[in-house]
């Protein structure tokens, strides 16, 4: 097992390289002069000059490159093209507000597609399954953009005026209200995947041989569903859990932008529209690490929560 997370530790870190890696070249193969494509045909040399060092444009492409990974490491990302701000103050405090509400997003649909995905499994081909199954369909068809404007209809400018269609009040958590509409929109979002996950683990953990042995023993149904079929069907469903929540790092840019909530994704679209290329390279390393860390604690939970493959892994 020592050996098993010293091999994960390491294709992790592989995995990164190749990541920054292809972060720098696809910001870096603007046509013509980079420089010159970002700043416009009136620049100064002057200012030419100085966007190239910035940007790291001296040199070949190798070592421009190491320049830009060295600064990387360690947490430089150099200033904003657009305002003059440093990277990271400048993403500061709208990194904590994505984590918000990606954090409020799991809080919604997580639990939402854990109970129906197992309800629907153990009383499959039920009413409530069918349902389930419609539903799940319907929102899987369902880009997150017309989803968050239905909701923003229903919501906010239709029936109810219940929340507010944007999130213009600072700070974000200070007016909880603004959350409700871009959390269920991406809670919403990834309830699909895991309710069809959740029901098929859970129609094969009550149909296994250790649930029918635990029924021959005299437990009552409800010990037998929630200590045997739910704790194993949670540790086959691991890894589903942790794609859907990796999903959101990315999933956040356009539903902030919809709702004009000031995380990560609206700065993404900011940057890509303003061509502001070290704001683009930072949230896109930012959105890569989150999703390689939150798949390698799902790894630590299925060896924990499943003691099957907690022993294959030895």
């Amino acid at each position: 097992m020592f050996f098993s997370s010293i091999r994960r530790l390491g294709a992790t870190a592989l995995v990164l390289l190749v990541v920054s890696l292809c972060v720098f070249a696809a910001t870096q193969v603007l046509p013509g002069d980079a420089a010159q494509a970002i700043l416009g045909r009136d620049a100064t040399p002057e200012r030419l000059a100085a966007l190239r060092a910035q940007l790291h444009l001296h040199g070949n492409p190798l070592s421009q490159y190491g320049a830009w990974l060295w600064h990387a490491l360690h947490a430089d990302f150099g200033v904003s093209l657009s305002n003059g701000m440093s990277v990271e103050l400048m993403l500061g405090d709208r990194v904590a507000n994505s984590l918000v509400l990606m954090g409020a997003s799991i809080l919604i649909g997580v639990p939402l597609a854990l109970a129906t995905g197992a309800a629907s499994g153990y009383w499959r081909d039920g009413p409530l399954d069918h349902a389930a199954t419609v539903v799940t369909l319907v929102l899987s068809a369902l880009p997150e953009v017309v989803l968050a404007m239905g909701l923003i209809i229903l919501f906010s400018t239709g029936l109810f005026h219940l929340f507010p269609a944007t999130a213009t009040m600072r700070p974000v958590t200070a007016w909880p209200q603004q959350l409700v509409l871009p959390a269920l929109t991406l809670g919403l979002a990834i309830v699909p995947y895991i309710v069809r996950m959740v029901r098929s683990a859970m129609i094969e953990v009550m149909e296994s041989d250790y649930v029918a042995y635990a029924r021959l023993t005299g437990l009552t149904e409800r010990t037998v569903v929630f200590r045997h079929g739910i704790i194993n069907m949670l540790g086959a469903v691991a890894q589903v859990l942790a794609l859907q929540l990796a999903y959101l790092a990315g999933g956040v840019v356009m539903v902030e932008y919809v709702f004009g909530y000031p995380g990560i994704g609206s700065a993404m679209i900011d940057a890509v529209n303003n061509r502001d290329l070290p704001v683009i390279q930072a949230i896109a390393l930012l959105i890569a690490i989150v999703y390689i860390a939150v798949n390698l604690i799902a790894d630590a939970l299925t060896l924990l929560a499943n003691p099957r493959v907690r022993h294959a892994a030895r």
